[in-house]
């Protein structure tokens, strides 16, 4: 029904965002696709227990895009279902003064999902090549070197059993437009609004850009990348949970075999 394929990006590719789709237009109508959204609630779910149940390896889901693409949104709807003691969500803001006495990547890696558990990253350490970039907080000389160093830090991820798959939800500047307008109209998104997202508004370009360095860059076999038209919402959260369903089922999950006798225990 799906091909997700289609959305993501091969390794070495160049990305060009605007000639990337920020909306689905193809053959799959709405109705079908929330239809398809409901089975692939009830198999992640499944798929989620036999990750926690055998405990071996993890699953880190990645999500960037500009302010307003809906990445709260997309959490909510695609692992809202599941069991939440196998899964944490961790939202990434300005670093501390603890952070910022570590490396950059130090308070990435100790947010890392553990075995059994799925972990969901709202922003991430591409922040430190978008918004540090974009801002000018550090030199290039620095951010510079970072590309490398997130493809090698994912792959030590990679290669102790966490599987990693990272979502850039694609919006234009115009569909930005009305959606931060939506939160200054109605009162009770006002907490949703930050003044200062104008600003970072006025860096559209600057921040288009970053992000397709970034998607050119690091997306990798170990760690790739999708970019998913996030403007049409059914179908954001259609791709995004079609990608985290192929990518478990592509584990081979295994429950742990019993350590009894199923058939000689009587509960009286």
């Amino acid at each position: 029904m799906l091909n997700t394929d289609d959305y993501r990006i091969k390794p070495g590719s160049k990305v060009k965002l605007a000639r990337t789709a920020t909306s689905y237009d193809g053959p799959i109508s709405r109705k079908d696709g929330e239809r398809a959204f409901k089975r692939l609630t009830k198999r992640l779910e499944d798929l989620q227990e036999a990750l926690y149940a055998e405990g071996k390896r993890s699953v880190l889901t990645i999500f960037q895009a500009m302010d307003a693409a809906g990445k709260d949104s997309t959490v909510r709807n695609v692992f809202g279902p599941i069991n939440p003691a196998g899964v944490r969500v961790t939202s990434f803001k300005a670093p501390s003064s603890l952070e910022l006495a570590h490396d950059y990547l130090w308070r990435i890696h100790r947010n890392a999902p553990s075995d059994g558990t799925i972990g969901v990253f709202n922003r991430s350490h591409y922040e430190d090549v978008l918004i540090v970039r974009v801002k000018g907080l550090a030199p290039k000389a620095v951010w510079e070197k970072r590309y490398d160093h997130i493809n090698a830090f994912e792959q030590v991820l990679a290669d102790e059993g966490t599987v990693i798959v990272k979502f850039f939800l694609h919006i234009s500047k115009d569909y930005q437009k009305v959606r931060l307008q939506r939160r200054l109209d109605n009162p009770d998104k006002h907490w949703k609004f930050n003044p200062a997202d104008l600003a970072e508004r006025g860096l559209w370009d600057d921040y288009q850009e970053a992000y397709e360095a970034a998607l050119s860059r690091c997306s990798t076999a170990a760690a790739p990348w999708y970019a998913v038209p996030a403007q049409t919402r059914w179908f954001r959260n259609l791709l995004v949970a079609s990608v985290v369903v192929e990518t478990l089922e592509a584990m081979k999950l295994k429950l742990p075999e019993p350590t009894f006798d199923a058939e000689a225990i009587v509960i009286e």
